[in-house]
Parts: C-alpha cells; structure tokens; sequence
C-alpha cells in the first residue's frame, strides 16, 4: 500500500504540469467522458469510428500499422501509447478501453490509481457487431452515433450473403494455423458463398494444418494474411514452393487489416469475398 500510495503521489506530481500545458477541450456530450485513452487494438477502431473530435486523447500504437489496422491513417493523426499504465495514467485519462486480453497487470495499476477502466469483448459473430457498437456508443456518449453505425452495417450485411455451396476455400495463415466453425473468419467466408475446408481437413491439437494435408485437399481458393516486412520463421511456411503452386493452380487472397477486430469494416472484406466467389464461378 506505501509503494501504491508513492506511485501514485509521484505521478501526480509529473501529471499536473503537464496538464497545465496542455488544458482538456470538453467537446464531448455532457456526462460522457472528456478524454479517452485506448489501448488496445480493436477497442482502438470502435473509438476511432465513434469518438467525438478531441474526445480521444491516444490509441494503441499498433493502431497506426496499415497491415492488421483499418484505420491506420486516422490513427496515426493521435499520440500512441505501448500499454503501459505510467504512460496512459500521465494522460489524465477520465476512462480507458481496453480488451478482454490487456495486459491484467497494467488495468490493475490503473484501477488502483482511480481511473475508470471499461474491457469489452471482442466479436466473435457478424451478429455481435451491432451490440459492440451501442457499447461503445453508451462508454463515450455517442449512442446517436452508433446508431447510424448499426443502420448501415445492417443494410450493406443483408445486401451479401449467398448460399455455402461454391468454391472450396480455406483460410491458412503462418505456422500452419486455420480457422474453421465459430469464428468471424469462417462465418465471412461462407456468407460469401465459400466451403470452408478446413471443417473437412483434421487439425491439430493447436488447430494447425500440414502443408501435405492442405496440398492433398487442392482448395479452389487459399486465404492468407497479408506478410509483414522482413522475415520470421513462422512465416517460411507461406513462401513454400508447394504453397505457391497451390495458389497459381487455383486462386490465392490477402485477408487484409478489413478483416480485423470485426468492425463495420468487414463489410468490404465480404464485399471482396463475394466478388471473388462471382468471378471464379463466371470463369468456371
């Protein structure tokens, strides 16, 4: 408790000259939060999407990578923050966002400190989606927001959908890893009228696929993620030679950062799915 009560004497010394520096701008609606800090990558896009102008003080520095964020470039227009509960406290936060697997560590620094920290779930179904946006939208104070949200995703998700019965597809990804039922991923990918392969090949116990298994299967089309710059050994497996001649016998596709954290924006991965599903089946 002394060290608890020292941390938290010795950050507010530091906080309030910087806070006199730089004063909070209350644009936000009244009894919404005035400054909100995320930290956490898909809590990161709910807020970006939602947040009033100057109610988000920071996001998550991964936020601002175009290869798993969606909304990179407006990201990268707000101080990053690495997760760590000194840094985010000195932002004088009035409440924090972050997932169900934050750092425990850290929200409990924070939550010891006082500050309001909120952990919502992540998406798991399409239909999740309208319900983590009228969450977000009550955290922040923006349910009009979120509404408009909602409406839209709704509309453009029951303008694409199609029967599972086209092309065989499976989703493979560095070290071997697939995805099959009760995942967003499969669920985009037999909406857009897909097979997902992966219910019909036996995983691991780690939900791994052999390249044998998955070059015996021969899928109509091999989803992958996009590749990171320079090289990890968890990613050798997707420059196989037996992989790439796979895809140019077939049809290979980058899942892309549309993908990720199931926003509204996985809309245009559906949309990019059913016109990949139309344009195999046109040429078949």
């Amino acid at each position: 408790m002394r060290i608890l009560r020292a941390i938290t004497i010795g950050l507010a010394l530091v906080a309030g000259p910087l806070g006199a520096q730089t004063p909070p701008q209350r644009v936000a609606p009244e009894g919404a939060p005035a400054r909100v800090v995320s930290m956490n990558l898909c809590t990161d896009q709910f807020a970006l999407m939602l947040a009033a102008p100057d109610q988000l003080v920071s996001v998550s520095y991964i936020s601002a990578d175009p290869v798993t964020s969606p909304l990179a470039d407006l990201a990268a227009r707000y101080p990053l923050n690495y997760g760590s509960a000194e840094e985010i406290y000195l932002m004088r936060p009035d409440l924090v966002l972050a997932g169900p697997w934050t750092d425990p560590a850290a929200l409990a620094m924070l939550r010891r400190l006082g500050l309001t920290v909120e952990q919502v779930d992540g998406i798991s179904q399409l239909s999740d989606i309208p319900e983590r946006l009228r969450r977000y939208g009550e955290l922040l104070g923006r349910q009009a927001e979120a509404k408009t949200l909602i409406r839209q995703f709704e509309t453009d998700l029951d303008a694409l959908s199609a029967p599972p019965d086209g092309p065989r597809a499976i989703l493979y990804f560095p070290n071997g890893y697939s995805l099959g039922e009760g995942t967003l991923s499969h669920e985009l990918l037999t909406r857009a009228g897909f097979r997902n392969i992966a219910t019909e090949i036996t995983p691991s116990a780690t939900g791994q696929i052999a390249l044998e298994l998955l070059v015996m299967a021969a899928p109509d089309l091999i989803i992958r993620d996009r590749p990171y710059p320079g090289a990890s050994r968890a990613e050798e497996l997707m420059h196989h030679p037996a992989l790439a001649a796979l895809i140019a016998a077939g049809a290979g596709h980058e899942s892309g950062p549309d993908w990720a954290c199931g926003t509204p924006r996985v809309i245009a991965a559906l949309r990019a799915l059913v016109e990949m599903r139309e344009a195999m089946e046109g040429g078949s």
